[in-house]
């Protein structure tokens, strides 16, 4: 386990709120980028524009491809590939080293909600 998980770890024993969760996740992993590369593993806060659909306000992601328009990634959450577009994220991608992304899907994070 890296130094890092094993911090976050700690800090996140006994919370149960995904808002709580987050705010710690992203306080340990804070090296971030606004353009995500392929093949990296990225957590951020992602707010829809499309109202009336159920999303994840804190995806974690492995992403496959950068588009004009966003990126493609793998949703841990969802358990499948899933589009973002630039507009949507909220903020940076923080970035999850590779060797913590499998730990870190064990964390109970994820955030769905419906969209206004």
């Amino acid at each position: 386990m890296s130094e890092r998980f094993d911090l976050l770890s700690e800090r996140i024993d006994r919370l149960l709120d995904p808002d709580d969760i987050m705010l710690e996740i992203i306080d340990v992993y804070n090296d971030t980028e606004l353009i995500p590369e392929p093949g990296k593993h990225y957590t951020f806060v992602y707010s829809p524009k499309t109202p009336g659909i159920i999303y994840d306000e804190f995806p974690l992601v492995a992403v496959f491809s950068v588009e004009k328009w966003g990126f493609k990634g793998l949703n841990f959450h969802w358990g499948a590939m899933r589009n973002y577009t630039w507009a949507e994220v909220v903020g940076y991608l923080h970035i999850i080293p590779n060797e913590d992304a499998g730990r870190l899907r064990a964390v109970p994070y994820r955030n769905f909600k419906t969209s206004l």
